[in-house]
């Protein structure tokens, strides 16, 4: 899906879909577009970093810097529920 290609720093997405379930990147999207960002490459293009903090058990973000430089901290576990998947945007590029 969207976040494993990674393209040029201009790309722009093709088309979008929302997630129908849970999945291990729904929940990464999930903690992106909490944040404010469309997934993680808009967050690298925008922070400027090439390392996000990652809980190592899971592989899920642990830690995100919103655009207005507060910090959003995200549990080990779960935290996108069944009722919030479907609001989940899935780019294509």
């Amino acid at each position: 899906m969207s976040c494993a290609v990674y393209l040029d720093g201009n790309a722009t997405p093709k088309s979008m879909s929302r997630a129908k379930r849970w999945t291990d990147e729904v929940e990464n999207l999930y903690r992106f577009q909490q944040a404010g960002y469309r997934d993680e490459l808009e967050y690298k293009q925008v922070k400027q970093v090439d390392l996000i903090d990652r809980w190592p058990e899971t592989g899920f973000v642990k830690k995100l810097q919103r655009r207005d430089n507060t910090f959003y901290y995200y549990n080990r576990k779960r935290e996108c529920e069944d009722r919030e998947v479907h609001k989940v945007k899935v780019y294509a590029y």
